[in-house]
């Protein structure tokens, strides 16, 4: 038996290649099997270059078929750490294994079962448009879909054999079962290891390795510069710093925020405040503030903050009734169970609470800014009608007050809710010194808020506890739960939900016992 022909040999190896497929259609399945294989690559190395790279959170976000598995990975601090490393290792051998032309069959098996699970995970099917950040919208097929379907054409055509380390590898194993056969006396021809035309073919792409080498460390050379260059010029111009925004994240957790009960509903003690997701910024005179914070806050941030709330205890958010429709598209879809306290804020307040009622709420209240003008008014009746409307669907009835003449009038009248909203937060920060009032002071009379509300038996939620951002958490906090707060209500962008949850963790156990008791 004569040796085979490099063609011969491809075609007998089960028929790999098409047979009279021309240069044109093979170079295309190589550059194919190239660019996938530069893609696989670059991700592992990315995440292997980036401190603290983690998938507990595209983990978290899965809504489908797979979602409890996925999230048991994630809630699994040891069981996390070998599926990341999996994964790293993974995209890295499955990318140099198709650049390299190197068990391209398995390189690209691996590659399937990796995307099929990235797709999984995250599937862009209708009904379930919340999931990881994408940089496109889709539907149905994204791009690990499209890929996923690219490896399986590889996988019919393995262009190893023909460009690649496999063709090596081929005739390393001819030659092998030629040897054996010739042991057994049979008369077979000697397979040459290596000749021109192995070599060329099996290292034709390592320049290609070489391309991605050199490409990287430009990349991370250009970064480095660039970020050096804006912190020497930032810094010699206006001495602030330009650092790395990293922020807390699930692995930095250090427990879940605690519960209480008011009127037999649980309550976490810190509670998300909507006012940043509704766009009332509070940002005093920035009067971008506002559209900023609503542009940053899309449907997919939303969720995603409310989870990551969930995540560490947070059990409630408090805001106005506008956001009901995204409250329950997210109740709808199984992402969460976040409870929804509404302030039931709007010039038809009696109206919004009905509203506020039907669509879910755990819990209603008068909102501060009405209650203070009912009161103003001489219309105190109104607010004893709006609680014993909330009262009348059993959900717990509140009273909101910016001003504390606002809750000692409802004591004097006999109104008593089932708990307080009231504004608490000292005034030592610098706008509260200015002397015109322009959204800057929440809480006018700081000793005489703490002072009476000592004196109430029903729980108290403290509200604007950071002066709508212009108090450190550790200040605030400390000062609300010191001072008698049951529960504090903070707006929080989702990369401040897990420190300030420590800081909330760190701060109750000194209050343990204070002047004012738990009331809830």
């Amino acid at each position: 038996m004569g040796e085979k022909t490099d063609t011969e040999y491809v075609e007998s190896r089960g028929g790999t290649m098409p047979r009279g497929a021309s240069a044109i259609q093979l170079t295309l399945l190589v550059v194919l099997r190239l660019v996938v294989g530069w893609h696989f690559l670059y991700e592992g190395v990315a995440k292997l270059l980036t401190p603290g790279w983690s998938s507990a959170n595209f983990l978290t976000m899965s809504r489908w078929v797979l979602s409890d598995w996925f999230h048991r990975i994630a809630s699994d601090p040891g069981l996390l750490r070998v599926v990341d490393l999996l994964n790293i290792c993974g995209l890295i051998a499955i990318g140099l294994g198709l650049i390299l032309g190197c068990f391209t069959r398995l390189a690209c098996l691996g590659g399937v079962a990796m995307l099929a699970l990235y797709y999984i995970a995250h599937p862009p099917l209708v009904g379930l448009g919340f999931g990881a950040p994408a940089e496109g919208h889709y539907l149905i097929v994204n791009k690990n879909l499209v890929e996923l379907v690219a490896l399986c054409v590889l996988l019919m055509f393995p262009t190893g054999k023909v460009v690649g380390l496999d063709r090596f590898i081929a005739r390393l194993w001819a030659k092998w079962r030629a040897a054996r056969r010739r042991k057994k006396g049979e008369e077979i021809a000697e397979v040459r290891l290596l000749d021109r035309r192995t070599v060329i073919g099996s290292l034709a792409t390592l320049p290609v390795l070489g391309g991605f080498a050199v490409a990287l460390v430009q990349k991370y050379r250009w970064e480095s510069h660039e970020e050096k260059h804006l912190k020497q010029r930032v810094d010699a111009v206006t001495r602030a710093t330009i650092k790395t925004f990293d922020f807390a994240g699930l692995k930095d957790l250090k427990g879940q925020v605690s519960t209480a009960k008011i009127k037999g509903v649980d309550f976490s003690r810190l509670i998300l405040g909507g006012n940043l997701i509704g766009g009332w910024a509070h940002a005093r005179d920035l009067i971008y503030v506002s559209k900023l914070v609503k542009a940053y806050h899309d449907k997919t941030k939303i969720f995603e903050t409310f989870l990551l709330a969930e995540k560490c205890g947070i059990n409630a958010i408090l805001t106005n009734p506008v956001l009901c429709g995204v409250i329950n598209e997210y109740w709808k879809r199984d992402i969460g169970k976040i409870q929804f306290i509404s302030d039931c804020a709007g010039k038809n307040f009696m109206d919004l609470i009905r509203l506020s009622i039907g669509q879910g709420a755990c819990a209603c209240y008068v909102q501060g800014g009405v209650a203070d003008q009912l009161v103003q008014t001489g219309e105190i009746d109104q607010i004893a009608k709006a609680v014993e409307l909330i009262r009348a669907s059993s959900l717990p009835a509140g009273i909101g007050a910016h001003h504390i003449i606002t809750v000692k009038t409802c004591v004097e009248k006999g109104i008593l809710p089932d708990f307080w909203m009231k504004t608490l937060h000292e005034k030592n920060y610098w706008s509260a010194k200015h002397p015109q009032q322009h959204d800057n002071i929440f809480c006018l009379n700081p000793e005489e808020t703490v002072a009476f509300m000592k004196t109430l038996e029903q729980p108290w939620i403290a509200f604007k506890v950071l002066g709508a951002g212009a108090i450190h958490p550790k200040a605030g906090f400390d000062y609300a739960f010191k001072n008698g707060a049951d529960f504090i209500c903070v707006g929080m962008y989702d990369f401040q939900i897990v420190e300030d949850v420590n800081i909330a963790l760190e701060v109750l156990p000194r209050y343990a016992k204070r002047e004012r008791p738990w009331r809830a």
